[in-house]
């Protein structure tokens, strides 16, 4: 059985961010990153596959990014990848969601896994569109924020729903999975991980190699990001006196004068 995870590599979580002087994006030069936290979950699921299934199982990890962006699939391969697929290609920047998921359905058609696992959104976009677009484009049943997951012949997986409901669904194979963030417990990659892990191949191709060069980056792109800033702090803030029925009747005549009510 194959397996393929998408990874995405985002700014390290501690990394002090500061927006380009054009406001088109950060100032990527001289930050950290690191694998999307949910990523990390989802590979750690579908490592969990393999440890259950051994030599007949094969994890494929794939991401869309520049040169850097190969420390994420040599990190993934640490921890127990078998080989992984890198789509480097300046012709993939500005990709909207629908684009990166063009992307993405073109390896899998090329790798035709029996399972996908994607992370249940990006840290640093927070839009959770990719897999399913990417679920629909290759035409597999797909469930979002998953917490668990059961192979036996169909996967039976626990999702998690608005207010900390659980669902359980059973999907037939192939199937699209997204994980949730606190699913398991993520390994880390070994040393002998890490060393085994520079034998590993990693296959690097580019948007043309995947035949979907005119369908992808800025040009394409039916959503864009027109300009990021840092909010601006409120200059005053109005502090409301009284007793608790005085002040929540203050409040809500505040908030319908602000039309929220």
């Amino acid at each position: 059985m194959k397996v393929m995870v998408c990874l995405k590599q985002v700014p390290h979580q501690d990394a002090r961010l500061e927006v380009r002087a054009d406001g088109s994006w950060i100032q990527e030069d001289n930050i950290k990153f690191e694998i999307n936290s949910y990523d990390s979950y989802a590979l750690e699921e579908a490592l969990q596959i393999k440890d259950a299934g051994g030599a007949d199982v094969e994890v494929v990890v794939v991401t869309i990014g520049p040169d850097r962006a190969t420390q994420a699939l040599r990190t993934a391969l640490g921890m127990g990848a078998d080989r992984a697929v890198h789509i480097n290609d300046d012709a993939t920047e500005g990709s909207d969601a629908l684009g990166i998921a063009k992307i993405l359905a073109a390896v899998a058609k090329e790798e035709n896994p029996e399972l996908i696992f994607c992370g249940l959104m990006a840290e640093d976009g927070n839009f959770a569109a990719v897999p399913p677009m990417l679920a629909e484009l290759v035409d597999m049943p797909s469930a979002t924020g998953v917490l668990s997951t059961a192979n036996n012949g169909v996967m039976r997986v626990e999702r998690e729903l608005e207010g900390g409901a659980i669902e359980v669904v059973d999907l037939p194979k192939p199937c699209l999975l997204t994980v949730q963030t606190g699913a398991n417990q993520v390994r880390y990659a070994s040393l002998k991980g890490i060393m085994q892990a520079k034998k590993k191949p990693v296959d690097t191709k580019t948007a043309a190699d995947l035949g979907v060069a005119d369908q992808v980056g800025a040009a394409n792109a039916k959503a864009t990001v027109n300009k990021i800033y840092v909010p601006p702090k409120a200059d005053t803030a109005e502090i409301l006196e009284g007793g608790t029925d005085e002040i929540v009747g203050q409040l809500v005549g505040k908030i319908r004068e602000l039309g929220l009510l």
